[in-house]
């Protein structure tokens, strides 16, 4: 039965929340976690929540803003009603530790919630903690995600939530799968008023998108333009055509291609390469796909023409790329955005006309 805190005769002890930090973790996600129950317990007496830092190795963890945090051991007990965070931005992808994959096991066969956040799902893969399940990383890598692991259903959202084992895209929606946690856990009302101290409304579901602008506001699109993004996301391993688009979204060719430019300030065509070559830049940092294989699941039929169109758009040939974000670098690269590109395409426009 849910209850509000203060009103509970025999309360449990807190929740303790274990971030397992791994290098170069997103700070904003792991604050994003913390702060709606750090408020709970600012709500309630006695406290909801505690939370510890961990990791893998003792000692202090560099997030990928500089900031550092210090680290005790992986825990040897936990409760199961106690919740582990493995918090792992870039370079996560690429993370194998033996003894943080032996230590997650254990802690799923024990029944211990637990929850990778942004690319630790990753981690939760190569532990198996993932197989058959839905799943979730951030939305950049989520390509690379589903092309590695093809028995976990990926999906792009907030966070998913499957019996003891979850997994979140980070940032934000750290802060919306923290409420629903904590709704679970002790109740509406509470959520409510920790939403308004944190001004945070309303408290996005699991399903909720990730993105919803892809350089433009996606809410002010015209219905057929939006449609057809949406098509052109869902087959970029085999582009559709021009008329087919059309087709399925119930327009006229012409009206698309119309109705396209004045909203995007490009093609179809010149849309669907983008977003191609954005496809294809995650399978090069997140997958040990050839670059050849990585042109063909982007919908190129030559290499050559992956080639020039890659380094025509991000200013780096696709194999300089896949090294783009090396173990020594302090942050990493990535050229070439998606507004930036549409503010290019109508530039080129303008002065053709």
């Amino acid at each position: 039965m849910q209850h509000s805190a203060d009103t509970r005769a025999n309360p449990a002890p807190p929740t303790r929340i274990a971030c397992v930090l791994l290098p170069r973790f997103n700070m904003m996600g792991l604050v994003s976690l913390l702060e709606p129950a750090r408020i709970a317990n600012y709500l309630s007496s006695p406290p909801l929540y505690q939370h510890e830092y961990h990791a893998p190795q003792a000692g202090d963890v560099v997030a990928s803003n500089g900031m550092t945090l210090t680290c005790k051991p992986l825990p040897e007990k936990l409760a199961r009603q106690d919740i582990v965070f493995v918090a792992g931005s870039w370079g996560t992808e690429h993370y194998t530790d033996p003894v943080l994959i032996s230590w997650l096991r254990r802690q799923a066969r024990m029944g211990v919630r637990l929850c990778a956040v942004e690319i630790a799902a990753y981690v939760f893969a190569r532990a198996g903690l993932l197989a058959g399940r839905q799943a979730t990383t951030h939305w950049s890598y989520l390509a690379g995600f589903q092309e590695k692991f093809p028995d976990i259903l990926a999906a792009e959202q907030l966070f998913t939530i499957d019996g003891r084992i979850m997994t979140c895209a980070g940032s934000t929606a750290a802060t919306d799968l923290m409420l629903t946690l904590i709704r679970a856990d002790h109740g509406g009302p509470l959520v409510g008023e920790i939403s308004d101290n944190i001004m945070h409304h309303p408290v996005r579901p699991a399903n909720a998108p990730q993105r919803k602008t892809l350089g433009r506001g996606l809410d002010t699109l015209p219905p057929g333009v939006n449609a057809a993004i949406r098509l052109i996301e869902s087959n970029l391993s085999e582009p559709l055509p021009v008329p087919e688009i059309a087709r399925q979204v119930g327009i006229s060719q012409r009206q698309l291609e119309r109705q396209f430019n004045q909203a995007m300030g490009c093609s179809v065509v010149q849309f669907g390469l983008l977003l191609r070559l954005q496809h294809a830049r995650v399978l090069l940092i997140s997958t040990d796909l050839g670059v050849r294989e990585i042109s063909a699941a982007s919908g190129f039929n030559s290499l050559s023409h992956f080639a020039y169109a890659f380094r025509k758009c991000f200013g780096r040939r696709p194999s300089d790329y896949r090294n783009a974000w090396p173990e020594q670098e302090e942050a990493p690269s990535w050229p070439g955005t998606l507004s930036k590109y549409l503010e290019t395409l109508q530039v080129n426009q303008r002065m053709r006309g």
